[in-house]
């Protein structure tokens, strides 16, 4: 049994804990709203920066620019996870910081492709690739930078306010972009209001940055670095150890994939299926989810906190198999509540670009399927209880995997450890659910089949999880200073 004092270390006056999660949470919260502001964007600024004259070709030039963040997200969890565990965890998320806010204010100033040509559509792809390395970085060093300042009893409860900041940053984005349409004109906007959600981030990113650059290493990793007990090589030792290799596949496959899906599925997949299946205007689309995730955020710190006395493993194994099992009665529901009576969908694959169109179908009263109207008399007040009920099921499992990663491993390879699974498990199960649903609906015309997808991702992340998933709220990672300190004391 650990001492009080390793259970529960002393406050640092230089460091205190309102400063750590605040620094460590809005800068998060920043570098997510960087992220998901292109995203949300998409049918804005997809024209802006690819050829004119081909709205298809640039439409999916500019997913793929957007799924390119997605995809070297793991890079950056390597990149910055050794900073993070050679140099240190503050230092590597004041640089995360940095490089993102950077290349978000740099996306506000960008000239278009009208302007200077094929310079735009390139620097725009090199751009995302800059925020996709840093946001790789970035989630791991907060949730450890809080978990080691933080007493072990208490873990998922505070661990969960960095939680919070990937709904709050898309939150936050939604609404950046309705007031700003709401405060000109569409054709200003268009022409360039688009430009001041970019520019936005940096007035907040310099807000972080002082509070970060203010804030002192983790007292876990000035300890162990003191004493000669951090990793010189965090990579070889991450991951050609079997031990540690074995845990960072099974939190891979047993958690952090499954939380991806479920994640994605409550805010980004309910999102394109409100506008492309349902045909909800996307304007009270983006309100609807935004409403949402308002209601839902406070509850990442309710089971945060709730696994501090039951158990993480208990919540998310919970939360994977009741989204596996309610995803298409609740899907279901929401056909019911847009009132156009959508019941199929067609697609037709584009010659050019082989990029699928959906047209969402309803029953004529001939019996004959025809094209749906838009979802004008919707039961918005439904749709948004519904959404919320996909994100309470993201807050269940998303709240408590911050701690649980944290304790998964040791402290000298954590950062490494924690960011990997975590953004393999998000960037890639998470990210290319909107890819592989859009597939799925249009090549069986089933308005349901989107949804097979993170079911399939679910059960297995279930099943795995619950066989090989150990429960960590016990572990008391204090511990982990204890021998070198008793070693210093002894020598």
């Amino acid at each position: 049994m650990a001492s009080s004092s390793l259970c529960r270390p002393e406050a640092d006056p230089r460091n205190p804990l309102p400063q750590v999660i605040l620094g460590s949470a809005t800068g998060t919260m920043i570098e997510w709203y960087d992220f998901y502001i292109f995203g949300s964007l998409t049918a804005v600024l997809a024209p802006k920066f690819y050829p004119p004259g081909d709205d298809t070709f640039a439409l999916i030039a500019y997913l793929a620019t957007f799924a390119v963040g997605f995809l070297v997200r793991p890079f950056g969890a390597l990149f910055f996870g050794r900073i993070g565990d050679l140099v240190g965890r503050r230092i590597a998320f004041i640089i995360t910081l940095t490089i993102m806010g950077g290349s978000t204010a740099a996306i506000g100033i960008l000239p278009t492709f009208k302007t200077a040509g094929w310079f735009s559509p390139v620097a725009l792809i090199l751009i995302r690739i800059l925020q996709g390395l840093a946001l790789g970085g970035e989630y791991g060093g907060a949730a450890v930078y809080v978990a080691e300042h933080v007493e072990d009893r208490k873990r998922g409860f505070y661990t969960s306010f960095i939680q919070i900041t990937a709904t709050l940053g898309f939150f936050a984005s939604l609404m950046a972009i309705v007031l700003t349409q709401q405060s000109m004109s569409p054709a200003r906007f268009q022409d360039w209001g688009w430009r001041l959600p970019f520019l936005l981030s940096l007035v907040l990113v310099c807000i972080s940055l002082y509070i970060r650059i203010r804030m002192k290493e983790s007292p876990i990793f000035r300890q162990i670095k003191s004493a000669g007990m951090h990793s010189t090589k965090p990579l070889t030792d991450a991951f050609t150890q079997w031990p540690n290799l074995k845990q960072v596949l099974i939190s891979l496959f047993g958690a952090t994939s499954g939380q991806g899906v479920v994640w994605y599925t409550g805010q980004f997949y309910a999102l394109f299926y409100l506008q492309t299946i349902l045909r909800v205007n996307p304007r009270t689309a983006n309100i609807l989810v935004a409403v949402a995730l308002l209601f839902a955020m406070p509850f990442y710190t309710v089971f945060g906190a709730l696994s501090d006395r039951i158990g993480r493993k208990k919540l998310m194994m919970a939360a994977l198999l009741l989204s596996a099992l309610a995803y298409i009665p609740i899907y279901k529901q929401m056909q019911h509540a847009a009132g156009n009576n959508v019941v199929s969908v067609t697609s037709v694959k584009d010659r050019v670009t082989g990029a699928l169109r959906l047209t969402p179908l309803t029953t004529a009263p001939d019996g004959k399927l025809v094209p749906a109207n838009a979802a004008v008399n919707a039961n918005q007040p439904l749709l948004v209880f519904l959404v919320f009920l996909q994100v309470i099921l993201g807050c269940m499992i998303y709240g408590p995997i911050a701690a649980y990663l944290v304790e998964a491993f040791p402290a000298k390879v954590r950062y490494t450890s924690v960011s990997l699974p975590y953004h393999v498990g998000n960037g890639v199960f998470g990210g290319l659910l909107p890819l592989i649903g859009l597939s799925l609906c249009a090549g069986t015309g089933n308005i349901y089949a989107g949804l097979y997808y993170p079911i399939t991702v679910c059960a297995f992340t279930f099943v795995v999880g619950s066989l090989l998933l150990k429960e960590t709220h016990g572990t008391l990672i204090w511990q982990e200073i204890a021998k070198p300190a008793e070693s210093i004391s002894n020598g």
